[in-house]
């Protein structure tokens, strides 16, 4: 059968490149698919270290504060998902010792929870693997650039969390 003829109007409806998409659009999405491959490699290289991703996820919260005590819905809120999720992977992370949980001294009917020796040494130790795993992408980037690019993500993020 002969492939049907196009006409002048069905060229006109045919979707716009991507490189039409405005620029905003394009950067956010590039950032989402880059999350998207940075986590099926995190999941790869994090399952023969007893690690989940959304583990690790938790873990790395806790530990850019770790002596501040978070309740579930504190961890739930910054995280921006279901409480039940969280709940599921703290209770994980209790089982195994890397977080800990204390009575709230503000509210008698929550915890605080805390991240161990434990719950740092497997976080450091998944910073080491997915370090190792992800220093060849930068490989003949300088420093500088390096450094001008977390500079610019981390003016997005802030502006990001600033206005959720």
């Amino acid at each position: 059968m002969p492939a049907a003829r196009r006409t002048p109007q069905q060229d006109t409806a045919s979707p716009a490149p991507a490189s039409a998409n405005p620029l905003p659009f394009r950067i956010v999405n590039w950032i989402g698919i880059i999350d998207q491959l940075v986590g099926t490699q995190a999941n790869r290289l994090l399952k023969d270290h007893g690690l989940a991703l959304p583990q690790f996820i938790m873990l790395n919260h806790f530990s850019h504060r770790p002596a501040e005590g978070k309740t579930v819905t504190s961890v739930a809120r910054a995280m921006q998902q279901p409480q039940p999720g969280i709940t599921k992977t703290i209770r994980k992370l209790l089982a195994k010792h890397w977080l800990r949980e204390e009575a709230n001294p503000e509210d008698g009917r929550s915890k605080l929870l805390f991240l161990t020796p434990a719950g740092l040494a497997r976080h450091n130790q998944a910073v080491a693997v997915f370090t190792n795993a992800l220093t060849p992408a930068f490989d003949g980037w300088s420093s500088a650039e390096q450094e001008q690019l977390f500079a610019r993500l981390d003016r997005l993020k802030r502006w990001l969390d600033d206005n959720r």
